[in-house]
């Protein structure tokens, strides 16, 4: 069943505080601000077995506190989904702001940090963090992993890039516009211009014919030979064929080979599971949002049904608005970035993508964004995003908690 973040405040009798770090955290529980106990647990069978044995000895109000600290945090997570106890998990901007209040030293220890995690919790309202079904957990494991891989991917174009300039420049031609298994075949099988003018046209031809996943008609092989035989005559290679260089151009370009395969992978996967839910079809019957991008959506915003209003989308994204104002001062207003980076990348690239895609379909986003661009004070490019972001989160939440797919005259009406 889908369980939903309880918005109520979370100000309980009995709190236990955790200071969190590799392998271990440190605990402490008050009631009432009395501190009850402190000590030391260890992140094993036993550090939580012992855990358990004293929190069933306290009060059911208990509510443990802790900070999300990536890695490090998940088992202390999954001790309480697994035990079905009730926590907060802090935001670590969010935390450090409630560890500073009513201090004017800022110094660190983990037994300071859980004694003022407790002692501050009645006066912040915390909610309560429950569990979501599974299938958001994969999917957000699934869309972090292909996040990473496109960081990789990135990153190996670059230094293959780097090397190509050094060993045979011109390769870089089959792949001007993106990288293809197809050109990385090439590029390890001919890294430097001698390669190719050891070898003769059929000889090249037989290679690629046999070398290449995806088939290919010798007519097309014979070109992509000739091709490549003009590129090598016209080559000046700043390095040896055997050189260093020329061996991370083969390594980079077989290690790029892999990475999009593993990209190609997890995208089948991702849709795949993302399918299964209801805000899939919502999501993608939405102008420029494909199968992609809403599965990455998924998995970053999780259940959007949790949230009772958009405003705590935005907030969970990061893109509600942080004021300043002291006495006749006004402060610029910016976009709070307390959320999460990777869920407001996504939403920006689709916004960014459905400016792109504009003439497939009509969408009131991008209506939105070229009259933001047109008043009598022309926005920002990026300011003008970002309202198209929140525009767009509001009508995701809608559309999703009314199980409506997208249409463009109702979208309209509403805005009118």
């Amino acid at each position: 069943s889908f369980t939903q973040t309880k918005e109520r405040g979370s100000k309980m009798g009995t709190v236990m505080a955790l200071d969190v770090a590799m392998g271990k955290s440190y605990k402490v529980v008050y009631n009432d601000q009395s501190c009850l106990s402190e000590g030391e647990v260890i992140h094993n069978q036993t550090g939580f077995q012992e855990l358990l044995n004293e929190i069933q000895t306290l009060p059911d109000d208990l509510m443990l506190v802790f900070e999300s600290t990536g890695i490090y945090s998940k088992p202390i997570e999954a001790f309480c989904q697994k035990n079905q106890i009730r926590y907060c998990l802090l935001n670590p901007l969010a935390a450090k702001k409630q560890l500073e209040q009513g201090t004017l030293r800022s110094w660190k220890t983990d037994k300071h940090d859980a004694h003022k995690l407790a002692q501050v919790h009645q006066q912040n309202d915390r909610p309560e963090k429950t569990q979501q079904s599974n299938i958001y957990n994969e999917l957000r494991d699934l869309s972090r992993f292909y996040q990473e891989i496109e960081d990789d991917i990135k990153r190996t174009r670059m230094y293959l890039h780097n090397a190509l300039q050094l060993s045979f420049p011109e390769l870089e031609r089959f792949f001007s516009s993106r990288v293809t298994p197809y050109a990385l075949t090439l590029i390890n099988l001919f890294p430097h211009p001698e390669y190719v003018l050891q070898s003769s046209k059929t000889k090249i031809k037989n290679l690629l014919m046999k070398s290449t996943t995806k088939k290919i008609s010798e007519n097309r092989a014979k070109q992509k030979a000739n091709q490549i035989i003009e590129y090598a005559k016209e080559s000046y290679p700043a390095v040896s064929p055997n050189s260093v260089q020329t061996q991370k151009v083969q390594y980079y370009a077989r290690h790029l080979h892999r990475l999009l395969e593993e990209k190609e992978n997890i995208s089948k996967q991702m849709i795949e599971k993302a399918k299964q839910l209801l805000e899939f079809e919502v999501l993608t019957s939405f102008p420029g949002i494909g199968e992609i991008s809403a599965a990455l959506f998924i998995g970053e915003v999780g259940d959007i049904t949790r949230f009772s209003n958009h405003k705590k989308v935005n907030a969970f994204i990061g893109i509600d608005i942080r004021r300043y104002q002291s006495g006749k001062y006004a402060g610029q207003d910016h976009i709070n970035k307390r959320g999460n980076p990777k869920g407001r990348k996504i939403l920006y690239f689709i916004v960014r993508n459905m400016i792109r895609q504009q003439k497939a379909a009509p969408n009131h986003i991008v209506d939105y964004y070229y009259k933001l661009k047109k008043q009598p004070h022309p926005k920002k490019d990026k300011v003008a995003v970002v309202a198209c972001m929140n525009k767009l989160l509001k009508c995701i939440h809608s559309m999703v908690r009314n199980n409506t797919k997208y249409d463009y005259s109702y979208a309209i009406s509403m805005d009118h």
